[in-house]
């Protein structure tokens, strides 16, 4: 991805989400625990303030336009799209994400409680990313078919787009205030670029160095997010 196309979908996102947050008060707003189940890889959590979602606006009884944010500590994601070999165990990671959806809502109301069907576009980007070594070594340990494997890569983790969908559930306490629950499926990617070489060989035998440039290599974010939550009414 280039550094235009980056900005121009940084760009998109943010005007999408602050067209949408000042109208917030015509529907909703949502505070929720939000855990994110990925494929391939770790278990991870919300970070304070956990997850706000819910802002937007409805577009008549039944429809909605929803966005939101969520920041999260991913403790690991798997990367895709490797030229010589592929893992089901996460190779990047630790890293703190950021998340916004934008989604049309469809919602059918009864009394005192509301059950939605949702889906949409999504936006992400990871920071403080880290790579795991270990698996991304037993990785290429299995490929090369070695005793001993070392690496050492550079990677440029771009903005990452994809969609997803969901329902959502939720009972109301009182008029001004309910209980949600919540569950999405998300499935995108984003160019990581993983370049450089790795170091290894039988326990007989010389050891060598290979060059490698995984220009296609991509982050994948790809698996199930589980919110609960407290829904505001204006």
């Amino acid at each position: 991805m280039t550094c235009k196309l980056f900005k121009r979908s940084i760009i998109s996102i943010c005007v999408c989400f602050f067209l949408i947050v000042p109208f917030a008060n015509a529907q909703e707003v949502g505070l929720s625990f939000s855990y994110f189940l990925p494929k391939n890889g770790y278990f991870s959590t919300p970070i304070s303030p956990f997850s706000i979602r819910g802002l937007g606006v409805d577009l008549n009884r039944y429809v909605a336009l929803q966005t939101g944010a969520s920041l999260y500590r991913m403790s690991g994601l798997n990367v895709k799209d490797i030229e010589d070999f592929k893992t089901e165990d996460p190779i990047l990671g630790p890293n703190f994400t950021i998340l916004v959806p934008v989604e049309l809502v469809l919602q059918f109301v009864g009394r005192g409680q509301e059950f939605r069907i949702k889906g949409g576009g999504f936006g992400f980007y990871g920071f403080d990313n880290k790579l795991n070594y270990g698996n991304l070594d037993k990785a290429i340990r299995k490929y090369e078919g070695w005793d001993v494997a070392n690496s050492a890569f550079d990677f440029d983790h771009g903005l990452g787009l994809g969609y997803f969908f969901g329902a959502e559930y939720i009972i109301f306490v009182t008029r001004q205030w309910g209980l949600s629950l919540e569950a999405n499926y998300f499935v995108g990617d984003a160019g990581l670029g993983l370049k450089g070489s790795y170091t290894g060989g039988m326990m007989t035998g010389p050891l060598e160095t290979k060059q490698k440039d995984y220009a296609d290599s991509k982050v994948d974010f790809t698996g199930l997010e589980i919110s609960i939550g407290i829904i505001i009414t204006q």
